[in-house]
C-alpha cells in the first residue's frame, strides 16, 4: 500500500489526538487524586484552623453553629491557639464506606498523645463533568461548657468570655485543646484544660474559684477599721462592739479602749458563699475607777478578749465584710 503524504498528515494528526487524550485522562485522573482529592478536602481544613480562619473552616467543614452557644473560639487568636496544640499531622487515604461516600482519618498529637478523628465525605457532583466535588458530612460543632462559681467571666484561650450565672457554653472545632481560667482582683481560678477530637462534647471545663491574697488584705484592713472605730468609743461597753468591760464601780477617769491582738482572717468558698472562719482578738481598757464603799481609787489595765463573726460580700471589684455581733 501506497502511503501518501495526506495519510502521514492524518495519522500524525491521530497520534496527536490520541497522545492528548491520553494527557488528559491522565491529568483528569492526577486532579482527581490530588486537588480534587477528599484528602485534599481534609488538608484545607487543617489549614484554615492554623491560620485561625474560622469563616473557611466552618465552610470547609460544612457544620453548624449550635443555637445559643458561644462563638468566642471559632476565629482569630482564640483558634490559633486551640489549633496550635495539634501537632504532627498526617492525613491519611480516603476508605470507602458506601457509594460515593469516604472516610478520611487524620493521626495527629495531641497534648502528647497520638489520636485520630475520622472526618466522613461524600461526593456531592463534578466540576465540569470531569472534576470530583467532594464535600464533609454536615455536622454540628462540639460545645465546650465552661463553669465557674462566683464569677462572671473567665479567659478561655486568652480571650474573655461572659459567664452568665456562671456558665457558658462554647462552640469549638475539633480537633482543638482548651484552656480556661480566671485571674480577678479578689477571686481566681487556676486554669483547666480539656481537648476536643470529635463531634462529641469534651467533659465540662469546672473552674474552681479561690480566694486571692488581695482579698485577705481588703477583709484585714475592714475588719481593723472596724474595730479600730469600736476602739474610739470611749465607753465602757461600744455601741454595736465586740467587746466591753463589766464593773460595779464607779468611773473616776477617761475611758481608753485600744486593740492589742486584731483577728486572723481566713476566707474559704461554700458552694456561692464566703464564709469567714471565727474572728478572735483582744482590747486593753485603760482608765480609772473609784470604789464604792471605800472611795478609793484605782488605775485600771485589763485585757478583754473578744470573739464575733461576719458576713462577706465579694464582687469583681469590691469586698464588703459586715460584723455580726452577739452579746
Amino acid at each position: 500500500m501506497h502511503i501518501t503524504p495526506v495519510m502521514k498528515v492524518l495519522a500524525a494528526w491521530l497520534l496527536g489526538l490520541m497522545l492528548l487524550g491520553a494527557a488528559f485522562v491522565a491529568t483528569v485522573s492526577f486532579m482527581n487524586g490530588r486537588l480534587y482529592s477528599p484528602e485534599h478536602q481534609v488538608d484545607l481544613y487543617f489549614e484554615a484552623l492554623r491560620d485561625g480562619d474560622g469563616g473557611a473552616a466552618l465552610g470547609l467543614l460544612n457544620a453548624s453553629v449550635p443555637e445559643g452557644s458561644n462563638p468566642a473560639l471559632l476565629d482569630g487568636d482564640a483558634l490559633r491557639r486551640a489549633s496550635a496544640a495539634v501537632e504532627d499531622v498526617e492525613v491519611g487515604d480516603a476508605r470507602e464506606t458506601d457509594d460515593d461516600r469516604v472516610e478520611v482519618p487524620v493521626t495527629y498529637t495531641l497534648d502528647g498523645v497520638e489520636t485520630t478523628t475520622v472526618f466522613p465525605l461524600q461526593r456531592t457532583g463534578t466540576e465540569w463533568g470531569f472534576f470530583n466535588v467532594w464535600r464533609f458530612e454536615q455536622s454540628v460543632l462540639p460545645t465546650v461548657q465552661v463553669t465557674a462559681l462566683n464569677s462572671v467571666e473567665a479567659a478561655v484561650n486568652g480571650v474573655d468570655v461572659g459567664l452568665p450565672d456562671g456558665t457558658a457554653g462554647l462552640a469549638s472545632f475539633y480537633p482543638a485543646a482548651i484552656t480556661a481560667q480566671y485571674d480577678g482582683q479578689y477571686v481566681a481560678a487556676p486554669e483547666q484544660h480539656a481537648v476536643v477530637t470529635s463531634r462529641e462534647a469534651p467533659p465540662p471545663l469546672a473552674l474552681a474559684t479561690e480566694a486571692t491574697p488581695e482579698l485577705a488584705r481588703a477583709v484585714d484592713e475592714d475588719l481593723r477599721a472596724f474595730l479600730d472605730g469600736c476602739a474610739e468609743q470611749t465607753v465602757f461597753q461600744p455601741t454595736n462592739c465586740p467587746f466591753n468591760y463589766v464593773t460595779n464601780e464607779r468611773l473616776a477617769g477617761d475611758i481608753a479602749w485600744s486593740i492589742e491582738e486584731y483577728p486572723a482572717v481566713s476566707v474559704t468558698l461554700d458552694g456561692k458563699e464566703w464564709l469567714l472562719g471565727p474572728l478572735r482578738g483582744s482590747a486593753r481598757i485603760d482608765t480609772q475607777l473609784r470604789d464604792f464603799f471605800s472611795g478609793a481609787v484605782r488605775d485600771v489595765s485589763e485585757t478583754v478578749p473578744f470573739e464575733f463573726e461576719a458576713d462577706l460580700t465579694v464582687t469583681e471589684d469590691e469586698v464588703t465584710v459586715t460584723p455580726v455581733v452577739r452579746y
